[in-house]
């Protein structure tokens, strides 16, 4: 971001990089991915529950094939939610990062090039989970009401392909730290010839 830029608003910016100590998109990002796959686990224990049913008494756990399904519908409605602030706030630290430009990762791409397939990928992720929800939503309260099995395969199966797809654009956001270290304290400490040691408690 363009340093006058960052005058006008009035950031004081850490030795992250950032004008607060954590970064806080990789701790949304965390809580959205836990959602979403909690979700879709939750929505594939209901869907196979004649089969667990068996398992789950002879175990002792007491569960209801609804209850397996309001969990999943709960949990991707709260990973939609979270998803806007996660990518409103990885925008943010995005314009706020000064990579190296002549730096590759180990995939071959530069971090320019990792910051934009980075945050298009996530505006792309919150489109296809707003769009899960709200099929998920049709399903629950249209389509299956009456139905056992709340869920379509094909919904679990577009589930089972967007964990690939999280996993992919979660190791271009790990490289953006761990190989830049875009954000990483130390990191920018080092790229400064500064003393990590000497950084205040």
């Amino acid at each position: 971001m363009n340093s006058q830029l960052i005058d006008q608003l009035g950031l004081k910016l850490g030795a992250n990089g950032l004008p607060y100590e954590i970064p806080i998109h990789p701790q949304l990002v965390h809580l959205t991915l836990g959602l979403f796959i909690l979700a879709l686990l939750f929505d594939l224990a209901g869907t196979f529950f004649p089969l667990e049913k068996p398992i789950l008494k002879f175990l002792g756990v007491p569960a209801v094939r609804a209850g397996l399904f309001d969990v999943g519908w709960y949990n991707l409605l709260a990973a939609a939610t979270i998803t806007f602030f996660t990518i409103a706030a990885g925008f943010f630290e995005l314009l706020l990062a000064n990579p190296a430009v002549n730096q590759k990762s180990v995939w071959g791409l530069s971090a320019p090039l990792t910051m934009l397939l980075h945050g298009l990928g996530g505006v792309l992720l919150l489109g296809i989970i707003v769009a899960m929800t709200v099929w998920r939503g049709l399903q629950r309260y249209r389509w299956r009401k009456d139905s056992p099995r709340q869920v379509q395969w094909s919904y679990l199966l577009l589930g089972i392909a967007v964990m690939g797809i999280l996993y992919v654009h979660g190791t271009l956001g790990a490289q953006l730290g761990e190989e830049f270290g875009i954000h990483v304290t130390a990191a920018k400490l080092l790229q400064e010839s500064s003393n990590p040691n000497l950084l205040p408690k």
